[in-house]
């Protein structure tokens, strides 16, 4: 099986394709012994299959994923060894009468990564990723807690997720440390960050919801783009094929169509979409069905055809190029 290009500088043995464990932890409010042989199962088949890349959040089934994950890795010491682990952090979820906020404040974040560490029962995470931008960001506070984090060797980088590149840029401004990953949403559902480029100088432009640049800036300051949904929720497997939605159903007709092509899962052709882009963008992918992890990793073995590439583009966004 195909190994893929190295990523970038930051992370040169890291896999093409990074598994997302939001899935794992149960339905709560207690992880049960069928939570704990799950998660086993989904790591087993994930090392197995050559990912080594771990995205979690600190927020995900309200910390049991991490919990979960955690304990899978204590009675397995092994993995770690092989394991490249991220969280993120800056979600605060409503809480009484105090509404959803993001919080990128010097308590909180530090808070936060004692809370991810507890958790996963580690001393240090690979990569913290800020979880969405916070508006009340005090920049140098900030910079002066992940820096701090790092020199107490409680994370070795720092990322972001769903920022846009001025975001980026002030942020990495104060920084000593460089930003190593923005991860944002790209599927063949989710668009936008190809109709940027493709509807300059059209009557559309300004009604794509991305902000311009925001991917050559990623890529030309070594910064990894992370696709999250990245499998569209199944909205382009076999269930697609019934919808009402004449785009979805089409789109799904022409994914099973490639998927007989290459021979692959449909899960495969998913990724390979986001795969051929010279982004070197990395998929992440949150199931937690074997069959479908095992399908998603068959991506490293194809290579898109030129034709194929945009017909799943067009199709998809429901309307021709301009």
């Amino acid at each position: 099986m195909s190994t893929g290009i190295p990523l970038n500088k930051h992370f040169p043995v890291a896999s093409p394709i990074a598994y997302g464990c939001m899935g794992l932890g149960g339905s709560g409010p207690h992880i049960e012994d069928r939570d704990v042989k799950q998660a086993h199962e989904v790591i087993e088949c994930a090392l197995a299959s050559g990912i080594n890349f771990f995205d979690h959040a600190d927020i995900y089934r309200d910390g049991r994923a991490e919990q979960v994950f955690g304990k899978v890795v204590t009675d397995n010491p092994q993995y770690r060894e092989n394991m490249i682990i991220q969280s993120k952090c800056g979600i605060r979820k409503k809480d009484g009468a105090q509404v959803g906020r993001y919080d990128f404040s010097s308590d909180w974040v530090r808070e936060s990564v004692d809370g991810i560490l507890s958790r996963l029962n580690l001393d240090y995470i690979d990569v913290l990723m800020l979880h969405r931008p916070d508006p009340l960001m005090a920049l140098d506070e900030l910079a002066e807690q992940v820096l701090r984090l790092k020199k107490q060797g409680k994370i070795n980088h720092i990322a972001v997720s769903n920022m846009n590149l001025h975001q980026i840029s002030f942020l990495q401004s104060a920084l000593g440390m460089p930003i190593v990953s923005n991860q944002i949403e790209m599927s063949l559902e989710k668009l936008d960050w190809l109709d940027d480029g493709v509807s300059v100088g059209s009557e559309r432009n300004s009604q794509v919801d991305f902000v311009s640049g925001t991917l050559e800036y990623c890529q030309r300051h070594q910064i990894q783009l992370q696709a999250w949904g990245s499998l569209a929720r199944g909205l382009y497997s076999e269930q697609g094929i019934d919808s009402n939605d004449p785009k979805v159903r089409a789109t799904a007709e022409l994914v099973k169509t490639l998927a007989n092509k290459y021979q692959v899962g449909s899960e495969a052709i998913l990724l390979a979409f986001l795969l051929r882009h010279p982004a070197k963008i990395q998929p992440v992918i949150g199931t937690t069905q074997i069959r479908r992890i095992k399908n998603a990793i068959q991506a490293l073995d194809i290579r898109l055809e030129r034709s194929d590439w945009y017909n799943l583009y067009v199709i998809s966004r429901g309307r021709p190029l301009p």
